[in-house]
């Protein structure tokens, strides 16, 4: 096995590299207390790699795991540990042993890339959350979807070589050297912005990658190989520099393995909301209008109203106050907010109006808006916590590579909301937010999530706003809701918004994928920016924390995700149409539109197809559609005043009085309400 070659070479390398010689007798080396996440502790000789402490304690764990950390920072299997240290092991079935599979997997797709294409030259290549990919470019080389086999065959080639993949630290100097030898321009511009002595590369055979790792100790656990896909992607994201092409791809550790995924992609490919929104005529994208601009259509315009309301009775149960902003904001709001100097890149240029220096921006955040809400009245204790929620929609300039149906655009609908709350009210007002998203899950049937605290990066406070001592109060706020909850919540460093930390909700879908949904966010920094006041029951001025939450994200977002989870079959209470009523023939219409009435009366959403196609082509037509109920009338239904009823998944269900289908549906419906 792979893992016992690499084993002996470093078991090797450790017996040398643990000992000394002082007159002619070998001496060993110091010790050092290595800490297991369960806060064991066991003594190891200084310069032991974590692949040699996984065999100490079995040979299976040292055949199965695939990347460590010590002391919380990235570490390969193969890199000696010299001082006391805690440490953790990462197998496949762990995010980290996945990404260092997938980044050495990048690696040998690099490696794979040099051989066939002479003069290929390389971007990046990082691991994401479904496989890899990397930036080329390709020089004279034509790249296609026809080269994907070549490319895998290429790449199983030389991991069947087993090559270890060995990290070596390298000076600024001779980095630069190095891959400016090679005319690597992007990697010596990469280079140009380390700092000399924190810069590796990573060398496997005849490939050096600039590299900060972690990796496999070798390339022979990669057992199956799928170049998935090319796309378009400009160097370092901006659309003035060079494009390059970006090749995806995905590998696993068994063939097996590969095979489940592939299947997985089938079924996405049914599920995807692109598709789905087409056939159910929910929403269209028009190049007149703008890329990233959805307009949502009749029937996906009621879709999304559903939700809305749905929300907004929950919000009403809260005490919520709806509020309404505009789509437009003076630049000295998000100046003010700091949303200027983090996003204004990522923004819409400045609308410039006929008044000297005026400047506008369209609106990229809600929450300025709401601070402004706040100001707009003297605030008591007495009206906290004042919790202000609007359907606001928002505008970001994404790259039109990054572009992607309802879930990346430029225009959005935030089910945004801000609680202006005392400082002793945050962990009680975060734990209803809690309650609200917990609830939205159980009733759309997203029974599969997790939950992750998003903190700054305790290295680079310079990327956030705000004090240590509100930083530290408002994190620890997120984390004492968590356990009061019993929600077991993965922290991780540097995802916080710049202005405070949040707990994000992940959700799995129903073929297993995860996606970000709900997130709640601590904020003390936009009050003090805004100069947010109230007045305390003591007659002084005090500062109010902010709450920043929304339950679905955004509502194009939201409603993708919706699509993709359920194929399209919503439940009856938010189906847009709940029933489709088909007449035989033209002579049935007139009784068709008289059933259409009669259920419109009674609250149901309903159509009439009466469209000169035959029976069949309707039913079909519907199907792809996903209306939950299909009521077939003719002759014998006219005459005895009844529908002939079929059931989206269950098929006929026979003939029920037109009263009685009603009946039937509304029940249905407010026993689906009712289990919520």
């Amino acid at each position: 096995m792979w893992q016992l070659q690499i084993f002996r070479i470093f078991a090797a390398d450790f017996e040398t590299a643990s000992t000394k010689t002082w007159h002619g007798h070998i001496m060993k080396t110091d010790m050092i207390k290595i800490t297991f996440p369960d806060n064991s502790v066991k003594e190891f000789e200084a310069g032991v790699t974590p692949l040699q402490i996984a065999n100490s304690i079995s040979p299976r764990l040292a055949r199965e795991v695939l990347a460590a950390s010590v002391n919380d920072e990235e570490w390969d299997l193969s890199r000696p540990i010299a001082t006391d240290a805690s440490i953790k092991l990462f197998k496949w079935d762990d995010p980290e042993g996945k990404h260092a599979f997938w980044h050495s997997s990048a690696h040998l797709l690099a490696e794979a890339l040099q051989e066939l294409y002479p003069g290929v030259r390389f971007g990046i290549g990082p691991a994401i959350e479904n496989g890899f990919y990397y930036d080329i470019d390709p020089g004279e080389n034509k790249l296609t979807s026809d080269d994907f086999a070549k490319i895998e065959a290429k790449m199983l080639e030389l991991a069947r070589k087993d090559e270890a993949i060995v990290r070596k630290d390298i000076a600024k100097a001779d980095a630069l050297k190095m891959f400016g030898d090679r005319n690597e321009e992007y990697k010596c511009e990469l280079i140009s912005e380390l700092e000399d002595g924190h810069i590796t590369t990573y060398t496997q055979g005849a490939f050096t990658d600039l590299c900060r790792g972690p990796h496999l100790p070798s390339t022979g656990a990669i057992k199956a190989v799928k170049i998935t896909s090319l796309a378009g992607a400009f160097w370092r994201g901006d659309e003035k520099r060079k494009q390059l092409v970006r090749v995806y791809g995905i590998t696993f550790p068994k063939k097996a393995m590969l095979d489940e995924y592939l299947a997985l992609l089938e079924e996405a490919k049914k599920r995807d909301h692109r598709k789905l929104g087409k056939e159910m005529e929910l929403f269209a994208f028009s190049s007149k209008v703008g890329a990233g601009l959805p307009l949502w259509l009749p029937k996906g315009a009621a879709l999304r109203d559903r939700l809305e309301q749905f929300l907004r009775k929950i919000q009403k149960k809260y005490g919520y106050l709806q509020v309404i902003t505009p789509h437009i904001g003076n630049k000295q709001l998000y100046v003010t907010s700091g949303h200027y100097a983090k996003y204004g890149k990522d923004s819409f240029q400045p609308i410039h109006t006929p008044e000297e220096g005026e400047e506008y921006l369209l609106k990229p955040m809600n929450c300025p808006h709401h601070c402004e809400i706040f100001r707009a009245l003297p605030r008591s204790y007495r009206d906290l916590p004042l919790r202000l929620a609007e359907f606001g929609t928002v505008y970001r300039y994404e790259q039109s590579g990054e572009l992607h149906g309802l879930t990346r655009v430029r225009g959005f609908t935030q089910d945004d909301a801000h609680i202006f709350c005392a400082p002793e009210q945050i962990k009680d007002e975060f734990l209803k937010v809690m309650d609200i998203i917990l609830y939205i899950f159980k009733a759309l049937k997203f029974e599969n999530y997790e939950a992750q605290i998003s903190l700054r990066d305790p290295k680079h406070k310079e990327k956030y706003i705000g004090s240590d001592e509100n930083w530290h109060k408002a994190e620890q706020a997120i984390i004492e809701a968590c356990a009061e909850k019993g929600i077991n919540a993965r922290t991780e460093l540097g995802e916080a918004a710049f202005y405070g930390p949040k707990l994000d909700f992940m959700v799995r879908d129903a073929i297993g994928r995860r996606w970000q949904l709900g997130t709640i966010q601590v904020d003390y920094n936009l009050p003090e920016r805004f100069e947010l006041e109230y007045t305390g029951s003591d007659n002084a001025k005090h500062r109010p924390v902010m709450i920043h939450r929304a339950p679905f994200g955004s509502m194009e977002r939201f409603v993708a995700v919706l699509l993709e989870h359920t194929a399209g079959h919503f439940p009856l209470w938010l189906a847009p149409e709940q029933v489709i009523i088909i007449p035989v023939s033209d002579k049935y219409t007139d009784y068709a539109n008289r059933v259409a009435a009669e259920l419109d009366a009674a609250d149901i959403r309903c159509e009439v197809d009466n469209r000169n196609e035959t029976l069949g082509r309707k039913i079909r037509d519907n199907q792809l559609k996903r209306v939950p109920y299909m009521l077939v009338v003719g002759e014998k239904e006219a005459a005895t005043g009844e529908v002939s009823v079929r059931k989206s998944g269950e098929g006929d269900l026979g003939s029920m009085k037109i009263a009685n289908f009603a009946q039937h549906l509304t029940d249905e419906v407010n026993k689906m309400i009712n289990q919520q």
